[in-house]
Order: C-alpha cells, then structure tokens, then sequence
C-alpha cells in the first residue's frame, strides 16, 4: 500500500459470514461451468476469426452453447448467472483464439485509464477487437445473424399464439428452451422456412431474450466494455465505450416493445411504469443503475437510460496504475479514509462519483456498522455489516412515500458507525449535516457540481430546501463544522475521469467557508492520440486533518506525501 501498512489500514474482509460463503461456493461453480465450456467453445469456433466478429454475434452463439450444455448436464442457470457466464466466456474466447488479432502490446487507451475500467490484474480485453471493423472481407456469420433476427420478428406472433407465456415464464430457462425449440421448428416448417442448426437456435436465443431477460439489451448487457446504455425510442439504442458515446446497431421492433421492456424492469423490484407514474428508478438484477421516463413526459418515445454495474471492483491502487489520480493523492485518500474524515465527492453526470464512493469504502474497518441510504440501491460495499436502504415512491393514492430525509432520520436510530449517501439532492442535507457533528464522523456522500467550492453552495442551497429559516452564516458554519474534505472527480473531453481537485474545508472567516487545496490537476495540451496532457500537482501545504491522522498513526506518512 505504498507505505501505509495494511495493519494500519485494514480492508475490507471478502471471507466474512455465511452471504460470503454461500457466493464463494457458487463462485467456484461458475467456475467449474466456466473450465467445462472453454473447450466446446473453442471448437465451435475454430473456423472463424473472431478478431473480427460482431460482439452480439459472439453472444448469441456463445449463448447457445451454454444453454444446451447445462440443459444436457441438468444445471439450471438463473439469468444473471448465464449473462456472467456467457460473458466470461466471450473474454476468454477473444485472448486464446488462435485466429485473434495478432497479440501486439497495445496502447494504454482511455477505457484502460477511466474510473470504470478494469483492474490491472486483469486488464480488459483489447476493445477494439470486439467492435465491427472497417475489414472488407465479407464472412457468413453476420449474415447469419441477421437472418436470425428477421425470422425471428416473422414467426413470434405465430409462436407467441401456441405458447402460454404465462405459465412459461415460470418455467427454468433450460426447460423453457426445449418446449420453446419445438414450437419454433414446428412453426418453421409450416412457414416453409429453411434454417440450419445455429440459425434456428439463434432464433430461440432471440426469443428467450425477449420473454425472460431484456431482449435487444442483453448483448449489449454482456459486453464489459460498455459503460452505459441510452434508449431514446425504438430505433437510436446508444451506448458508451472508452468514456465516448456511440450509436449502437441495437433496435427494438416499435416503442411498444421498449415499454414492455420497461416493465418488465421495473416489476422485479415492485415498483410500476405507467402514464399515472411515467418516471422511476429502479436496478436490474446485478445491481445495474436504471433511469425510466415514459410518455406524455418523454414526448418521442419511452427513455430507459442504464448505468451498467461493473463486476471488477476499483480500488484507489487501480485509480493510480491508470492515471485516474496520482500515488500521493491516493496514500492521502487512504489515510484521509482511515482517520474518519466525512468527505463529500463532487462531480458531474458520469463523472465516478460512485465509483470513487465504493473505492474509499474499501478503506472502512469491518468491524464497524454501516448504513447506506440511496434512492436506487447500487452501493458495492465488502464489508460484513453494512445495512442498505433504499427510497420508496408513493403508491396509487399518493400516499406511503419514503424519501432520503426519512431514512437519513431514520438511520440515526440504527445505531450506524458511518453514515454512507448514495446522493445528496435536496432537504436530507440538513439531517446528513447533522448527523456528520453528532458523532457520526468518517460518512461519506456525493453531490453534483463542478467545482469544490460549488459543492459547498449546493449544499447550502440544499439545506434551505428544507424550510429551516437559519441566517447564512449559520448555515454556512454547520457545513464548515460538519465538513472535512471534497474530492472533486471529472470526466474529461479524451473520455478520461480524473480527480482534478482534493480541497480540504478548514473553517470560517466572517461570513466565508475557508479551504485549502491539497491536490489539483493542471492540464497542459493534448497528445498526438486524442489524450490529455497534465499533472497532479501538490500544494505543499500542511494537511489540516494532520492532527486526526496522527490520532491513527498516521501523520508522518501523510506529511511526506505533500
């Protein structure tokens, strides 16, 4: 840990408790299915250069291996499980094929150096490699893929009328799969439609998508390498890679069907989407963030904006071996963590901000209990005792709504260690406020501005939300008071999130809240492949919290690191 012993500095425990055992067993028989399947789907393969193959191509097929072998072996696989499986297997496909680009040591590029990216133990597959390319060489494959899909919109009425979708849906999707098998080759026939063996189970795929899982979403799902996913109607489908925003290839066959979707979202963690309720926010199973808003108020269609769950934790170690943050700036996040600092991270849309939130969690002891509030639960805490809780809208009569400030009053009486705010957005800053100079130090929130010093008149505004008539420098003393630090984080034009700012907040003078900058990033140019130049650059000044970091053994470290 650079100097900063990990007795000083414990992690958070991944071996604690039976909820660890129980995923550490069914870690090992992902596993195993994993090792199983390597070779099949390496044969299936062998003819094609998958350098070159169509990321939903390679999920669809791949897709089909995986249900056909655990069918036959009588594994069940819910659908989380399948989509880690199938995507597992993609990754691991696309570095062993022997017919793969040739393995050059690429660039570090922008996905490599941004919050989301993957961990340097493992570093994502070269991305690039995954995407259609410009190649003019014309192969079978993405032809076949396209004959899937436009047989598939042709026969699923037909198949939709002989099948109880109803009494399906409840089936496993292995079992499903087989009665679903023989409907659609029953319904080929009569259709006198010719497909062969992988085009008719690429048909089945397609319609298990749609009936069970999110249809048209699920590749792009599967893909790591993708960030976000941005629906605006049926027919523009963006996503983000590398920090950039693209249009995908991705449409669905009318508004209708991204409705449905829609639905079938937001219906697992009972909550509805409908023109009484045409906004919400809900999580897909793997704790994925999801923002819905549906006509008359998205007037071309329903908008389903998803912030995908990263399953490969970064850690303030992997923010510095990618650049995101210096190797002092994260030894004084560290020890800032360590000593219960209450830090507020401030950023923009997209910016890490919740990326950055479970970083410094990491540095929490995991004897102490943790209560996190957020409006949609997406927090990846390790630590053993953490208790998550999560806002609740109103129902049909307009009644029964639990909003931050509830659960943020509510916490208080939990008896928490740390206090952890998913977003600080309106009247809950007072009770958060609070709460920090009542004992409750070392919490930690995220707010949206674009400077430190705009964070703290955000939070002032915020506190005026709530109807407490208090003079400003009451006001403005409570958050001095409440305050220790603001981790400014910014996800820059190269696509690239960079902490640009660590500000410490020292106190008063008159009427003004006092800081001082311990770290900025200066930016110097641009390079010649589209990446920012700059530094982080210390200011040399004595950390205010020295005293509190020498409370925990902490303050000669944090001295030579300015």
């Amino acid at each position: 840990m650079d100097g900063v012993s990990a007795k000083s500095l414990p992690a958070a425990s991944k071996d604690s408790g039976g909820k660890t055992a129980n995923l550490r067993d069914k870690g090992a028989a992902l596993a195993q299915h994993l090792e199983a399947l390597k070779p099949k789907v390496l044969a299936a393969f062998e003819n094609d250069n998958v350098s070159i193959l169509p990321r939903p191509e390679l999920a669809v097929r791949i897709g089909h291996i995986v249900t056909v072998e655990t069918d036959a072996d009588s594994h069940n696989l819910n659908l989380l499980d399948r989509r880690n499986l199938v995507a597992d297997l993609i990754r691991w496909l696309v570095h062993c094929s022997p017919k793969a680009a040739p393995k050059t040591a690429p660039k570090k590029t922008s996905a490599e150096a941004s919050l989301p990216a993957a961990t340097a133990k493992e570093p994502a597959p070269a991305e690039d490699t995954l995407a259609p390319t410009r190649d003019t060489k014309k192969t079978a494959k993405p032809a076949v893929s396209k004959t899937a899909e436009s047989t598939k919109v042709r026969i699923e009425p037909l198949v939709m009328d002989r099948l109880d979708v109803s009494a399906a849906s409840k089936l496993p999707r292995a079992e499903m799969a087989i009665q679903l098998r023989d409907i659609v080759n029953e319904v080929l026939a009569e259709e006198k439609i010719r497909l062969n063996g992988a085009e008719q189970q690429a048909v089945v795929e397609l319609l298990l998508d749609d009936m069970l899982g999110l249809g048209p979403l699920e590749p792009l799902l599967a893909d790591e390498g993708i960030t976000d996913i941005l629906i605006n109607g049926s027919d523009m489908v963006y996503i983000e890679r590398r920090g950039k925003l693209e249009l995908s290839n991705v449409t669905f066959r009318d508004n209708d069907h991204v409705l449905n979707i829609a639905r079938r979202i937001v219906s697992v963690i009972g909550r509805r989407v409908d023109e009484t309720v045409p906004l919400v926010d809900a999580r897909l199973q793997d704790g994925s963030r999801v923002n819905i808003i549906i006509p008359p108020l998205a007037i071309d269609g329903p908008s389903i904006s998803i912030r995908k769950f990263s399953k490969k934790s970064i850690t303030l170690d992997v923010m510095k071996q990618q650049n995101n943050i210096s190797e002092q700036m994260a030894t004084v996040l560290k020890i800032a963590a360590r000593s219960r600092l209450n830090i507020l991270i401030s950023g923009g849309t997209g910016s890490g901000k919740t990326t950055l939130l479970n970083a410094l969690s990491q540095l929490i002891d995991e004897r102490e209990r943790i209560v996190t509030i957020e409006d949609a639960a997406e927090l990846q805490l390790q630590q053993p005792h953490v208790v998550r809780l999560e806002t609740r809208p109103a129902n049909l009569e307009g009644t029964g709504e639990i909003n931050m400030r509830d659960l943020v009053k509510n916490s208080l009486r939990m008896r928490p260690d740390r206090i952890i705010l998913g977003e600080v957005r309106g009247a809950e800053a007072v009770d958060m406020l609070q709460a920090m100079n009542t004992g409750h130090d070392g919490s930690l929130g995220t707010v949206h501005a674009n400077r430190p010093r705009e964070a703290l008149t955000r939070l002032e505004n915020m506190v005026g939300m709530a109807g407490i008539n208090l003079p400003a420098k009451a006001v403005r003393t409570q958050i001095a008071a409440a305050l220790d630090m603001i981790v400014q984080v910014s996800r820059m034009r190269d696509g690239m999130r960079r902490i640009t700012h660590i500000t410490e907040v020292i106190g008063m003078e008159g009427d003004i809240i006092t800081t001082q900058d311990l770290f900025t990033y200066e930016f110097e140019g641009e390079g010649l492949d589209g990446m920012l130049k700059g530094h982080f650059r210390s200011s040399g000044l004595r950390p205010n919290f020295a005293p509190k970091a020498s409370y925990f053994g902490l303050d000669r470290r944090l001295l030579e690191c300015m």
